[in-house]
Order: C-alpha cells, then sequence, then structure tokens
C-alpha cells in the first residue's frame, strides 16, 4: 500500500500501487495523463490545501485587498514616485513561508497606481495594460521591504511605472516590476 505524499516540498513523492492507480477519480481532461502523474498532481495540489474551505470570515466583499492594505505602509510621496514599507504577514504568505506570489502582484497593483496617480490628471482613468514581474528570491514571512515606485513614461495616453522591492535590513533586491497603464479620459454621461 502506497503512503500519503509528505507534506514537505522537497521530499519525493511516493509512487502510487496499482490499486490506487485504478481508482484516482481524475478530472474529465485528464484521461489522457498518465495516471501516476495524475496522482502526483492531485497530491501536490491537495497538500497545497485545494480541498480546504475558505473560512467563513474570509468571503466578505473585498477581502484580499483588506489584508493587503494593512501590509502597506507609505512612507513618502512624491511627484512621480513613491516609498512604502511593505510587511511579510503570515496571512499574505505562502506555503513555503515565503511572500505569495499574489500578493506581490497585487501589492505591485496596488502602489503602482498610486504612483501613476501622482503624475496623472485626475480627469483622466487608468486602465492596467500589462504587468511584468520578477521572483529574483523569495521575501520570508515577517520581513519588511521597501517598494520603490517610480514613473518611468508619462505620456497622453501611456504611464509607465516601475517598481523595485528589497529587504529594509539587508538592501537586497528581492522583486522588481514594471506596469504600464493606459491613460482614458473619464466618459461624460
Amino acid at each position: 500500500m502506497a503512503t500519503k505524499p509528505s507534506s514537505s516540498p522537497s521530499s519525493p513523492s511516493p509512487s502510487p500501487s496499482p490499486q490506487i492507480l485504478s481508482s484516482i477519480s481524475t478530472p474529465e481532461s485528464s484521461k489522457e495523463i498518465d495516471p501516476r502523474h495524475a496522482y502526483l498532481t492531485l497530491s501536490f495540489l491537495e497538500t497545497m490545501g485545494i480541498k480546504s474551505p475558505i473560512p467563513h470570515n474570509c468571503n466578505a466583499h473585498d477581502f484580499y485587498s483588506d489584508i493587503l492594505r494593512s501590509c502597506l505602509k507609505v512612507d513618502r510621496i512624491q511627484r512621480g514616485r513613491i516609498t512604502c514599507t511593505f510587511l511579510v504577514k503570515p496571512s499574505i504568505s505562502n506555503f513555503f513561508k515565503s511572500l505569495h506570489g499574489g500578493a506581490f502582484a497585487a501589492a505591485v497593483e496596488l502602489v503602482s497606481i498610486a504612483c501613476a496617480r501622482s503624475v496623472v490628471a485626475e480627469d483622466k482613468q487608468l486602465f492596467l495594460g500589462e504587468i511584468s514581474l520578477a521572483y529574483l528570491s523569495g521575501a520570508p514571512q515577517n520581513a519588511e521591504l521597501q517598494a520603490d515606485g517610480s514613473v518611468v513614461k508619462s505620456g497622453r495616453n501611456v504611464t509607465v511605472v516601475a517598481l523595485e522591492f528589497k529587504h529594509k535590513k539587508t538592501g537586497k533586491l528581492i522583486y522588481t516590476a514594471r506596469v504600464t497603464f493606459y491613460n482614458m479620459p473619464v466618459a461624460n454621461l
């Protein structure tokens, strides 16, 4: 009988027995996949908590943004520049106890909009056109990061913001991002 995969991501997963392979309930699109690969994939997703229900208190409107906003503190705003402190709280950490990639992307969006707003007139809406993220390292849980954003280009139709996230204590560059916004006139209704 096969053992359940270890929750440690670095330990090798055991091979499932033929009985387990024949009893795997795989999604419809997985019928062409090798059952061992389906088993390992499903085991990985279960280890990551895919079957765990979302806690009731987390089903509130804009709950994720509330968590994210609680991790950010604005230190300085200038025309075309913003500096924030970003705390990697356990609520935005991943399975590996480092900043979750999705939380980083959401923080980039929030900080870059604030940075772009420092130069784009209020009579224009910002539409997120493109976001490019570079995960150079992992930010450990409870680390303080310094997020520096600056407007690289601001024209009539496009605003581009570059961001760097560095570990506050060591100065090590952990993440970078580049965000392109389309500036659109606000519709008069």
